[in-house]
Formats: structure tokens, C-alpha cells, sequence
């Protein structure tokens, strides 16, 4: 670690391992909540369950990413952060932010309060004080990371990195408009959703990834940045416009259809890409670094993401077949492997990265690690099999024989079963990944006696 303020990076990575704990045992909840539908009904309710599944899921995703801001740019601008004590400020607000939302969610406090309450949609239930802390925290964070950009050295990781962060924080400003018309808040709210995801997070992806594949690989700068550069423009120019294949049925133009469907397609290109260019820099890499599990995780990232994010988003991504798969188990089995891969993994890869140096220790629980990537990887894979079987009968129930949702439910049941067996396996590997991370490895030999003193001249 060249820079003391890359010390940041440790609290972040810290509150985002911890929420990350919370949110895989929540889904675990939910999953439970699927085979034993009144499990915690009084106390938890579904509802109250998926929604601290997915809100852990974004900010502990985010808290991750202003981590690796704080770790990468002081190396790739060649100073030490602005400001660390903005930076502390902004993770204060940010966790009692995520404290309040979590007790407005879980006792309900505030009902109907439009400034307490939480809000009513998917994803945005933030209350609008927990919005105005997120933004004012943004704002900090902007403002810090700018600053040391600017009066540092520019590179194009960094540059990449800050449109990203500046393109996140800008999008969420849509979560603060709230049309009375459902079409028009529904477009709004995809501009948060989609362009995140699938617009400005995979500029942070890439960037993230560039700079974990120059120090893992060794490969010059120059190769790197060229790749890049091609990523971030397939990916912007795929993914704008691929905001369309979620405009296909909320009562938009109907030329919607088209234009989601072509430019939805292009999507698969940019995951293509970042996963073909980790494996070239491997192969063209002269380094053998000692971090075998931060390469594991990256490698994996790419390869998960592309399935994930693009094979399986294409699959039900033309409108012709969106629509009788929209709002299956098929979306889904799309949106776990699409997060696991894209996002949880690169965070778990940064992680890996920065932990020994943060601790100035090693060696490092590696076995451990890379154990708990096949763990999660594996667990997560099986249950996005399992869920595009069962949507995929679920299609055919009840978009075309016209079943009922829930007499389907007890048809698939046999897959939500399975899908818990997965979870089961998720949380195991995030709790050994944390195990892994945290608690240093005790030495296994001991070093014997010294036959013979040496001298200082010796």
C-alpha cells in the first residue's frame, strides 16, 4: 500500500462485508418463506423480507464501490485522498441512512408520512430523508474523489471510474420524481434501475477491472487502457438505449418494442468483451502474483457476468418472447447470476485484492478463499438452473394455459426446494469468504533451532 488515506478503503470494505451477511441471510429468509409460506408472517413479512433482501443487496454493492474509489485512486493519481475525514462523514451518513431505512421497513414507522415513510416502490422504498442523506453523501464523495483526480495524475482507469460514479449519482435524482401517471413513473424509475446495472455500473465494472488485471497480470498500461476504452463504448452504446426491453408492456409507443429489442441485444457484447479481455491478460501476463483468489475472483467475475447479465438476459430480452417470460422465475434466474456475477463477485474480487495490504499482513487464508468462491459460485449457478426450469413451466402454466399464479406455485414447488438448498450454500460461502478475509492464517510449520548463530559480518 503506497498511501495511508487508501486506509479508507478498509471501514468501507468492512460495513460492506457486514451488510453483505445480512443480505444473503435474508434471501435465505425469503427462500424459506417460498416452501413455508407463514414463516415469520407476523414478524416479517415477506414483503418487509424481499425488500431488505434487495435495498441490503444496493448498498452494500455501492459501499463496496466507494471502497474501491478510495483504494484505486490514490494509486492511479499518485497522491493521497482529498479529504479523509469527508470520507468518514459520508460513511456515517450512509450507515445511518441504511439504519433508519431498515427500522422505517421492518416496524412499518411513519405509515403514510411522505417524508418519514418509506416510499411504495421496487428498489426506491428509501424514505425521502434516507434519499436526501444518500445524495448529500454522493455529493461528498464526488467532491472528494474529483479533487484528488484533478490535482493528480489522470489516467483512464480513473477517468472511467469518476464517469461512473458521477453518471450513479446523477441517475438517482430520478428517484426523487414520482409521476401520479404509472407509465411516466415507470420510465423514470428504469432510468434509475436499468441505466445503473446495466449503464453507468458497468463503467465501474470495467474500470475496477482494468486496474485489478494490470496488477494481478502485469500487462502494460497502454494494452489495458485499449480495452477499455472498447468496453466502455459498447457498453454505453448498448445499454442507453437497451432501457427499452423494460418499456415493453407499461403502456409505451409501441416502436419501444423495437428499439428494445436491438439494442437489448448488444448487451451481451460489452460482458463478452471484459470476459475475453481478463483471460487475454492473464495469457499475455509475465507476473506471477502471490493472489491467487483476487485473480480467481476476477476471472470469475467476467465469466459469471457474461452468463448471467448476457446469456441469460438475452434469452428473454426480444419482446416476442418477453412476452410471456416478464415477471417469471426467468427474471429471476437472470437477476441473481446477473448480480452475482457483475458485481458481487468484482467486490468480493477487490476485496480479495486489498485486504492483505489494508492489514499489512500475510500470508493469507487463500484455500479458504477461493474455497468460498466455488461454494457461492456454485450454489448460485444451480439455483439460476433451478429457477429457469421452473419459470420456464411456469411460462407455459401460466402465460399460455392461463393457470393460476398460485395453483403454479404448487406445481414448481419441487424448484423453490431446490432453490433454498442453493441459498443454503450462498450463505455458507459468504460466511467462509468473511472467515477467509478477516482472520489471519496460523503458520503450519514451525521454524526449527538455529545450528549456528551467524555474525553481523556474516
Amino acid at each position: 500500500m503506497k498511501y495511508q488515506t487508501q486506509k479508507i478503503a478498509y471501514a468501507y470494505f468492512l460495513a460492506a462485508m457486514a451488510l453483505f451477511i445480512v443480505q444473503v441471510s435474508v434471501g435465505l429468509v425469503a427462500g424459506l418463506i417460498y416452501v413455508a409460506p407463514n414463516t415469520l408472517s407476523e414478524l416479517l413479512p415477506f414483503n418487509i423480507v424481499r425488500m431488505l433482501h434487495t435495498n441490503a443487496l444496493i448498498v452494500w454493492l455501492l459501499l463496496g464501490f466507494f471502497g474501491a474509489a478510495y483504494f484505486i485512486i490514490p494509486e492511479e493519481a499518485e497522491r493521497d485522498i482529498h479529504s479523509p475525514k469527508i470520507a468518514y462523514w459520508q460513511l456515517a451518513i450512509l450507515l445511518v441512512g441504511t439504519l433508519g431505512a431498515v427500522l422505517t421497513y421492518v416496524f412499518d414507522l411513519f405509515h403514510g408520512n411522505i417524508l418519514l415513510g418509506k416510499d411504495g416502490r421496487e428498489f426506491l422504498e428509501q424514505p425521502l430523508w434516507v434519499k436526501i442523506g444518500i445524495v448529500v453523501a454522493a455529493l461528498m464523495f464526488l467532491y472528494n474523489v474529483s479533487m484528488t483526480v484533478l490535482a493528480g495524475k489522470k489516467t483512464a482507469i480513473t477517468s472511467v471510474l469518476l464517469i461512473g460514479l458521477w453518471g450513479l449519482a446523477l441517475l438517482f435524482l430520478f428517484a426523487f420524481y414520482n409521476p401520479h401517471n404509472l407509465s411516466l413513473d415507470k420510465m423514470y424509475w428504469w432510468y434509475v434501475v436499468h441505466l445503473w446495472v446495466e449503464g453507468v455500473w458497468e463503467l465501474i465494472m470495467a474500470s475496477i477491472l482494468a486496474f485489478l488485471m494490470l496488477k494481478l497480470t502485469g500487462v502494460d498500461r497502454e494494452i489495458v487502457e485499449k480495452w477499455l476504452y472498447v468496453i466502455v463504448g459498447t457498453a454505453l452504446f448498448s445499454g442507453i438505449l437497451g432501457t427499452g426491453h423494460h418499456y415493453y408492456w407499461i403502456g409505451t409507443p409501441g416502436y419501444w418494442q423495437w428499439i428494445g429489442s436491438i439494442f437489448s441485444s448488444f448487451e451481451i457484447v460489452p460482458f463478452f468483451l471484459m470476459m475475453v479481455f481478463s483471460f487475454v491478460m492473464v495469457w499475455k501476463g509475465k507476473r506471477e502474483h502471490p493472489n491467487k483468489a483476487a485473480l480467481l475472483w476476477s476471472l470469475g467475475c467476467t465469466v459469471l457476468a457474461f452468463f448471467g447479465a448476457g446469456v441469460w438476459g438475452f434469452l428473454h430480452t426480444l419482446h416476442g418472447v418477453n412476452f410471456y417470460t416478464h415477471g417469471t422465475q426467468i427474471t429471476a434466474a437472470h437477476g441473481h447470476l446477473a448480480f452475482f456475477g457483475a458485481y458481487v463477485c468484482l467486490n468480493l474480487a477487490i476485496f480479495t485484492y486489498a485486504f492483505p495490504m489494508l492489514k499489512n499482513r500475510d500470508p493469507y487464508n487463500q484455500v479458504l478463499n477461493m474455497g468460498s468462491f466455488w461454494l457461492m459460485a456454485s450454489g448460485m449457478c444451480f439455483m439460476t438452473f433451478v429457477l429457469t426450469f421452473a419459470g420456464t413451466i411456469q411460462t407455459h402454466l401460466q402465460r399460455v394455459l392461463g393457470q393460476y399464479y398460485m395453483e403454479v406455485q404448487d406445481q414448481i414447488m419441487l424448484f423453490h426446494y431446490m432453490r433454498f438448498g442453493a441459498g443454503v450454500a450462498v450463505v455458507l460461502g459468504a460466511l467462509l469468504f468473511v472467515f477467509a478475509i478477516l482472520l489471519p492464517r496460523r503458520e503450519i510449520i514451525e521454524p526449527g533451532p538455529t545450528t549456528k548463530q551467524l555474525s553481523p559480518a556474516e
